[in-house]
């Protein structure tokens, strides 16, 4: 295996974050992203400068914002506070490439290799555990209909107790009367519709059902936390 240093990039690129990549870390708009960033700014909550850096996109010039640690974690916690978790093992991977080796020590710079080789070894063996599920993406190309939780357990080959857990748990749904409801937030990103209907004895019911975009949400979610936390049950 060649290992290339192409990882190795400068620290004050590494030591920041956009907010580009905080929206599309919790899949929400990066205008929204911005806003509270600017109100943050002038409520006097952040703990640097803020800075502005121009990008390209499809031939036009835009502005995103560059964060540090703390205050990407505290606009998380303001608009979707769930994501927490996964920001902080965003900056875990970041602040491990930040602490480079002194490669001038033959010795040293010998060691940072091999652990780079097996880091990659690694990766690779959860790429090739979790290639199965990426035949899931390419079904749902396929599908463009809403979607219930029994569904999108079959889907996504999971079993129904372990994908209820982690719909709680990263607080996208909630238990409503025994019955899994979407948080607010999640339901005005239109990632989910609520379906009313009357039964039996007139019993007036809501179902919630993945949109098309809450499934494709959902599932990257998923993806993401199988590549950090392999599992038997999901493999």
């Amino acid at each position: 295996m060649m290992i290339s240093a192409v990882g190795f990039e400068t620290v004050d690129q590494m030591a920041s974050m956009s907010s580009r990549e905080l929206a599309e870390l919790i899949g929400t708009s990066h205008g929204e992203v911005k806003r509270l960033i600017k109100s943050q700014e002038t409520a006097q909550g952040l703990t640097q400068t803020l800075r502005t850096v121009d990008y390209q996109h499809q031939g036009e010039t835009y502005q995103e914002y560059q964060l540090n640690k703390r205050d990407s974690l505290l606009v998380i916690a303001r608009i979707s506070p769930a994501f927490t978790s996964v920001l902080l093992d965003r900056w875990h991977e970041r602040e491990l490439q930040l602490d480079l080796p002194d490669f001038t020590n033959p010795a040293t710079a010998a060691r940072a290799w091999a652990l780079e080789y097996e880091r990659r070894q690694v990766l690779e063996r959860r790429v090739e555990r979790l290639a199965p599920k990426a035949e899931f993406f390419d079904h749902y190309v396929l599908v463009n209909e809403t979607m219930g939780f029994r569904q999108m357990c079959k889907l996504l080959k999971v079993k129904e107790g372990e994908f209820r857990q982690f719909l709680l748990e990263r607080q996208i749904m909630y238990r409503l009367a025994g019955v899994l409801m979407p948080h607010r937030q999640h339901i005005e990103a239109g990632r989910f519709e609520l379906h009313k209907g009357t039964g039996a004895n007139r019993y007036n019911f809501s179902q919630a059902r993945f949109t098309t975009k809450g499934v494709t949400w959902v599932a990257e979610l998923w993806a993401a936390q199988m590549i950090r936390e392999p599992r038997g049950a999901a493999a």
